[in-house]
């Protein structure tokens, strides 16, 4: 069926849309880090593959493909893979990090006058360096160790 390669990257995008509305994947809304991730893979690959087309080591299928060809005789369907794929690999990389903990949620946006006095809270739970020496991890030329090796 013609066009159906891209129908296929159609649902690739279909299927991982959901991990940026509902898991908070957050990729379509830092549109700057999204090309600086995908267009260096869509250079590259686009020339690797004018480059194998022109030699003779691959070519598309006029039945699964629209035939709208691309300078280099690259498919339409081609180029668009190579924003689809990795576009979907981000979605997923983050998606899974915000479930596992490891991505924090955005932050929301910061009061233009200080509402308090208290330090600002960490967005994740790693001890100051105070509570870090008193855990035992560090010591310290003030107890008088060096430093260096003291246990």
């Amino acid at each position: 069926m013609p066009g159906e390669y891209l129908l296929l990257m159609a649902a690739c995008v279909a299927i991982t849309l959901p991990l940026e509305f509902v898991l908070g994947a957050r990729v379509y809304r830092r549109p700057r880090r999204l090309l600086l991730a995908v267009l260096p893979l869509l250079l590259i690959f686009s020339v690797w593959d004018a480059v194998a087309i022109a030699r003779g080591h691959w070519d598309y299928s006029p039945a699964h493909t629209t035939g709208w060809l691309l300078p280099f005789a690259v498919p339409v369907e081609e180029v668009v893979f190579f924003i689809v794929i990795p576009l979907c690999g981000l979605l997923t990389f983050e998606a899974v990090g915000r479930m596992l903990g490891r991505r924090a949620p955005a932050a929301p946006a910061a009061p233009s006058a200080p509402t308090s006095s208290a330090p600002p809270s960490r967005s994740r739970n790693v001890p100051s360096l105070p509570e870090f020496r008193e855990q035992g991890h560090v010591s310290g030329a003030k107890d008088g160790g060096t430093g260096v090796g003291d246990a």
